[in-house]
């Protein structure tokens, strides 16, 4: 079938090997980010109530818990869910190809919100964005329509989580580390995940006798998702947002690349290369724009950091830090 054959090409990053009918046979994307919310939030748990490595900041409350909480951890729920399926119709390099959009979303989001001032440079590298993801999926031979939706859908939900998140730091005034962060917004990404699972999904999984999760290579899947997000953190509040930019620009370009070169049905054409350099140049030139527009956060960061640093249980990151964690965290 055309769907088994596109979850095969699929089965890299993010679940996609899970979800290859090939590898470990588990076609259920809303499941699978499903069980890494509910292991994030046994884990945030066991660290923050059972263990106490970490302390839960004060200051959350039921209105903010509502109005801020709970949408980031509905979007980031979409994020994961239509990421994930997205996986089912199209390739790996093209889908990451696709998410080369997501400044322009985030960018166009923020400036609704009130949160980005429009300007000539900043639609001039929207605009070199946009035509290098145009170029990439012209160049694209095999294309699922459902897949660049899936896809395209996820992008705009973890942009609107980006936002959500940046009102909920600034706007509320309530600072959190990553695992704070995560402890509050994993049980309700469960939770709005496990409604369209239980519809979508559940009767599929019982009418089905050939999937397949063995109960360890469950653990390590959601173990990795889980210490990729705490990796993200650490880079940022050890190191600098620059370095985590410079990082993922690499990482994406290996990803692509390193698919391209696993699967053999993965077919990067020369129209397709051109295309993603074009749209990662854009990325580079929004993420040096970004970098010097805000110098005094970064700097306020990195003095926080300083004074935070003999106390790693009780590290707070800064609203600027905390965003990008959250930006550069992949489930």
């Amino acid at each position: 079938m055309e769907r088994t054959a596109a979850a095969a090409r699929g089965a890299w990053r993010d679940g996609a090997w899970v979800l290859s009918s090939k590898e470990i046979n588990f076609p259920y994307p809303v499941a699978l980010t499903l069980l890494h919310m509910v292991f994030s939030s046994v884990v945030c748990f066991a660290i923050t109530k059972v263990f106490k490595i970490v302390k839960i900041e004060e200051g959350m409350t039921a209105d903010i818990y509502v109005s801020s909480v709970i949408p980031i951890g509905a979007m980031f729920a979409m994020t994961l869910w239509l990421g994930n399926s997205a996986y089912l119709y199209i390739s790996v390099a093209f889908a990451q190809m696709l998410k080369a959009i997501m400044p322009v979303a985030v960018f166009l989001l923020g400036a609704a919100f009130g949160l980005e001032e429009m300007s000539c440079k900043m639609l001039a590298i929207m605009s070199v964005i946009s035509v290098g993801v145009i170029v990439a999926s012209i160049g694209e031979i095999t294309i699922s329509w459902v897949g660049v939706v899936y896809q395209m859908g996820g992008v705009v939900a973890e942009a609107l989580r980006l936002i959500f998140i940046e009102i909920f730091l600034k706007k509320k005034g309530v600072r959190l580390n990553l695992i704070s962060m995560m402890y509050y917004v994993s049980p309700c990404s469960a939770l709005c995940l496990f409604i369209p699972w239980l519809f979508l999904e559940k009767p599929k999984m019982d009418e089905s006798v050939s999937w397949n999760f063995p109960p360890f290579t469950l653990f390590l899947n959601c173990l990795c998702t889980f210490i990729l997000n705490l990796s993200v953190f650490l880079v940022i509040s050890r190191t600098s947002a620059l370095t985590a930019r410079v990082t993922g620009v690499v990482r994406d370009w290996s990803v692509v690349l390193l698919s391209a070169a696993i699967f053999a049905d993965t077919q990067l054409t020369f129209i397709n290369i051109i295309g993603y350099a074009i749209a990662i140049a854009g990325v580079v030139a929004y993420n040096n724009h970004k970098l010097k527009v805000k110098p005094q956060g970064n700097e306020q960061q990195g003095a926080d950091s300083k004074v935070n640093a003999g106390s790693p249980q009780d590290v707070e990151t800064s609203s600027i830090s905390s965003k990008e964690a959250f930006f550069y965290s992949r489930c």
